[in-house]
Order: C-alpha cells, then structure tokens, then sequence
C-alpha cells in the first residue's frame, strides 16, 4: 500500500484536478509510465491499484502501491530527468492523466494542490525504500577516483536515490567480481548502472544527457528570462522571475550549487541562527524555483551570446540554441589552480575545490591542509577539524584577519585541531595513486625560505578568482581581470546618438538586456546574501527593460 505519509486527495482536490487531464481506464498488467521516459504524464488513482516497480535487483520489486485518492510521479515531473521507476496496474484500474504541460498550469493555477503535490515530491526522493540496495541508480568505483567523485557529488547534488559501491572497501567482492556482474572489467570503471543502461566511465554530462537533466530544445524555445549559473543568486534570480509571470531557464555548467554549494556550513546567513550548509541552502533554492515554474538544465555551458533584434540567441556547447528576451549572467567564479605537477592527476584523490561531506569523508581524521585565506577556506577548516582531522591552514599573507569573517577567525583560534601558518605557500604535492603528503614553504622573518614536508590527506585549495566570461566578447564590457561592469562602471561610449539618453538599469551590462549579478560582477560583495539580494533585484531590472523594448516597438 501507500505509504503513510503520502497525501491522501479528497473529492474536491480530485474534481478539480479532473478539469486538468482526462480519465483513462487500466487492466490489470497495464504498463501506465514505462521506465526511462523523460515528460511523462501526471497520474493520479482513482479507483483500483497501481504499483512503483524497481529493476536494480536481478528479480523486479514493487517499491510501493498506490490505492485510490493517491498520485504517482516525483520531482522529475518538474526536473524534466527520465523516470528510473515504473508504474503499472495491480489490478483493474481508472486513472487520471494530467500531460506535462496542463501538469506545469495546474501547479501555477492551484497553489494549494501544488503545496501538497510538491511536499510529496521532495518526501518522496528521500524515500528509505530507495536507498542502500534499492536504489535505483548504482555507481560503482574506487573512493580514490576524482571520476568517481565527481559523479557521486553530482548524483547527491540532483538528490538522485543512489547506491555507492566502493571498490575499495573491505567488505566488497574484488572489483573484477563486482563489475563481471555488469559486463565490465576495472578498466571500465567508474561505471553506472541505471534501469535501462550500463555505462562505462561516464562523464557528469554523459550521465546528465542519460537521465535527462540536459536541455532539450525545440525549434521554438524561447524564454522571457534565461538566467546563466545556478549558485544562490541565479537561483534567487529563478524564484523572483518565475513567481512573477516570466517564462525562466536556468542552465548551469555543472549543476546548482556554484562556490556556495561547496560550502560545508554557513553560519551569517539571516534566518538560520544554526548555520547552514551551502549544499542545503542552494538545493532549498532550486527547489523553490522549480516549484514556482522555472526550469533548471544542466551541465549546460554558454559558448556564445548573439544579440537579436527582439532579445539573444544562446549558442550551447553542444551547439544547442535559446532564444530570451532578457539574460542574467550569474556564472560566479572559478578557484585558481595551483601550479604543480601532477595537480589534476590528483584532483579528486586528495585535491579537492570543496569540503562537503562527500569529501571530508575521503579523509575523516587524517591530517589535512587547506588553502586560501577567505570565508570558503575557514568554513573548510572548522568543518574539517569537527571530523577529527588536523587542520594546517597554508596562507601567503601575516593573518587571516584581511579576507576573514572575524566569527570564523574566532573559532579557528580557539580549535586544537587547527594550526594557521602565515607566508606559507604549497610547493609540492607526494604520492601515487592518492595524496599522502605537501611540501610547504614559509618564509621567515629574515626573508629566508624553509621547507617542510608533511603527511595530508587531503589538499583543499580556495585560493583567488577567476571569472568564466571570455564568451561575452565583444558584446559586453569586461574589467581588465575579466569581471562584467554594469550601471555606472560601464564605460560611456556610444555607437548611437540616441543610446546616452537611456539610463542605463540596476546590474545592467554594456548590452541593454543582459544584466550581471553575485561574484562575477565588478565591484560585489562576494558573499552570498549579497547575490541573493543583486537576483531578486535584477528581476525588477528585467521588468522594466521588457516594459521599454515593447514600448520601442509601439
């Protein structure tokens, strides 16, 4: 049966949900939502049985079964990704088919249902049934694989029930036994195993375009606000723009989340007097603004912006288009690499650019070393160290008091576990398959350098910024370090006589339109509250650019 939290719809809920689809009947055996179908349609119970089968088991189960009163379907109905369930009819049944897009206008229009709908969805994808060995999705590879990493850290991202096999783990049947299962040998890991495909070495957007999170034009997509990046500000960006009428896309490079996200707790947020961690507040974020109608793809990278007369053509990496009448650039910005040999042969097998709990997992008690001197770098220390590890904090500069919450600095100074080492930059890294141990070099008071060696588990590295922006050339005005002036900052010059007796808006960038927000603008603030606040905003910028291209038209 249903499970007992799963809402119950009454015959008022169920009337006015009929206004939405039509009624279908169902013979026992049915196929009513097959698995691995992307837009499938909204289905809800009206009389008989209708069972969620999984296949991740070699015999198929029914997770659940829904009686009459009760809906199927999840956040993938507002996701877009491809079912990883099936549904079919227990016994002879009626049901109520909603199609995706009358499913879209029945949650604008029914806000109470769409409350109740949505609450279910978010339950649902946290369901214990779809966890460990019944998890629907199974990765498999070594803990000291960065592939692996990455696609585990995009799985938890998605809020995808998943298992994790670790090849390494002692209670595991050796890896060739484990993947001969699949047809794969340890060469071809990592590998995923879904309903209805087995893929060898995925990449995250492999994975992505498999289960649907990729965007999909059509030939007549366009949008009134696409917003590019997915951290808290394009997020909020989302939230204002759909909850106000504008048909919005986001799309994101890798996935929500951007510096925030990498986060491990964020304690001077308003209105979380515990803290929160980034993770929390961007998924919140996201789900917010599915819920209120946008809609989010990715790992979707802007290559290309063309500037069209009634808005702008996005050009995709996969050559994939958007038309959008307006744009909020919200990409953020990119952790410096460090200059060492064999950086990225190590990325993901003890140098991470986050201190989540997927990577602080990687090395709960051994000794670490963190990088940088900023808020993201004392977060990851705190965090680290309420793990057991000890914590050397490796800056350039005499103290941290320059780029540092004052709250954090308190903290690290009280910590046993947290050692801070002033003029300290990392010269080498050690190790094979995995990190075991930096080289750090301290000047000392007589300017003079001593190197030490040391054991590390794990290197994290929040050091500088650098803005992902070259693809805005030449249409929008950059600073020399490649952040996008908007408002005053943009310099005044003028191919048309007319263009200097148009203000320009709030966050607006060189080409009327195309708005700027959160790290990558010129002159933020760098903090998330600050982007968050420059998303909503922008949103009213948007409005009245909209308003006074149709006017120019009239």
């Amino acid at each position: 049966m249903s499970g007992d939290s799963d809402p119950v719809l009454d015959e008022g809920q169920l009337r006015r949900l009929s206004t939405y689809g039509e009624i279908q009947a169902a013979s026992a055996g049915d196929l009513i939502v097959p698995q691995g179908q992307a837009g499938y349609d909204f289905v809800v119970v009206l009389d008989g049985e209708v069972g969620i089968i999984s296949t991740s088991t070699d015999t198929p189960v029914t997770v659940i079964s829904h009686g009459p009163g009760h809906f199927l379907g999840g956040l993938s109905l507002l996701t877009g990704e491809r079912t990883l369930l099936a549904a079919r009819a227990v016994a002879d049944s009626s049901i109520l088919r909603i199609s995706p897009s009358r499913f879209r206008a029945m949650m604008a229009a029914e806000t109470d249902l769409a409350d109740l709908i949505f609450n279910a969805f978010v339950a649902r994808r946290d369901a214990p049934m779809l966890r460990g060995s019944g998890a629907p999705l199974r990765i498999i590879g070594s803990r000291m694989s960065g592939a692996t990493l990455a696609l585990r850290s995009f799985a938890r991202r998605q809020r995808l029930a998943h298992e994790w096999i670790d090849l390494d783990a002692p209670n595991v049947d050796e890896p060739d036994v484990v993947l001969a299962r699949y047809g794969m040998r340890p060469a071809d890991a990592p590998v995923v195993v879904t309903p209805t495909a087995v893929l060898r070495h995925p990449t995250v957007g492999e994975l992505a375009h498999h289960l649907g999170f990729t965007f999909e034009p059509s030939t007549t997509d366009s949008v009134d606000l696409l917003v590019v990046g997915a951290g808290p500000g394009g997020l909020a960006a989302a939230v204002y723009g759909a909850s106000e009428g504008l048909s919005t896309l986001v799309l994101d490079a890798v996935g929500p989340g951007g510096q925030a996200g990498t986060s491990s707790r964020i304690e001077n947020y308003f209105g979380f007097p515990a803290g929160v961690s980034g993770g929390e507040l961007v998924e919140q974020g996201a789900l917010q603004a599915m819920r209120l109608g946008a809609r989010i793809a990715m790992p979707c990278t802007v290559m290309r912006l063309e500037p069209q007369p009634d808005g702008f053509r996005m050009v995709l990496h996969d050559d994939a288009e958007v038309i959008a009448r307006a744009v909020i650039i919200a990409v953020g910005v990119q952790y410096r690499k460090l200059p060492l040999a064999r950086l990225e042969a190590l990325e993901g097998a003890g140098v991470y650019y986050a201190a989540t709990d997927l990577e602080a997992r990687q090395c709960t008690g051994d000794p670490v070393v963190v990088i940088g001197g900023g808020n993201s770098a004392g977060q990851a220390a705190i965090h680290l160290a309420g793990r057991g590890s000890p914590v050397t904090i490796a800056i350039r500069g005499r103290d941290l008091s320059a780029s540092m919450s004052q709250y954090l600095i308190d903290r690290i100074v009280t910590s046993p576990l947290i050692e801070v080492r002033a003029r300290t930059e990392v010269t080498d890294l050690h190790g094979d398959d995995h990190l075991e141990a930096v080289s750090l070099q301290t000047m000392a008071d007589d300017g003079s350098f001593v190197v030490t060696e040391q054991p590390c588990a794990g290197l994290f590295s929040f050091i500088g910024a650098v803005p992902f922006t070259d693809w805005l050339s030449p249409h929008v005005a950059l600073d020399d370090n490649g952040f996008i002036l908007t408002g005053r900052d943009v310099p005044e010059v003028s191919n048309s006589p007319d263009e200097d007796t148009i203000e320009r808006l709030p966050f607006e960038t060189s080409l009327p339109g195309v708005f700027a927000i959160g790290d990558v603008r010129h002159g933020s603030m760098k903090r998330v509250a600050a982007a968050v606040g420059e998303g909503s905003s922008a949103v009213r910028s948007v409005h009245d650019h909209l308003r006074r291209a149709a006017a120019s038209t009239t």
